[in-house]
């Protein structure tokens, strides 16, 4: 798999498991305990979008906005690892993973 459409893969798991996260935390029993773990899959989630579309339009801005992700992915992460829910535990693997896709991004294009 090329490096761009690596990174575009892992871009969309994190961005989908951020939004499924926020949405199970919603249904959680002490919901205002997650409030900061919502908010954040929910920033999360919108920069990854952004991100893989400006890596697949070959966006001069692109690794600006990988740089930025992988800080957004690196919060959300540490964040739901703080939490013991499954949802949490999955959306942090997938926010550790992006990290380390943004970290080795090296804006070649699509």
């Amino acid at each position: 798999m090329a490096p761009s459409q690596e990174i575009l893969k892992k871009l969309a798991h994190c961005a989908t498991q951020c939004d499924m996260c926020a949405d199970a935390c919603l249904d959680e029993k002490e919901v205002q305990k997650l409030v900061k773990c919502i908010r954040l899959d929910r920033d999360c989630a919108k920069i990854c979008n952004i991100t893989a579309s400006l890596i697949a339009s070959g966006s001069d801005h692109a690794e600006r906005m990988v740089k930025e992700c992988e800080y957004f992915c690196r919060m959300c992460a540490k964040e739901c690892d703080k939490h013991d829910m499954e949802h949490c535990q999955q959306c942090a693997k997938a926010c550790r993973e992006c990290e380390v896709a943004c970290q080795n991004y090296s804006g070649v294009r699509v």
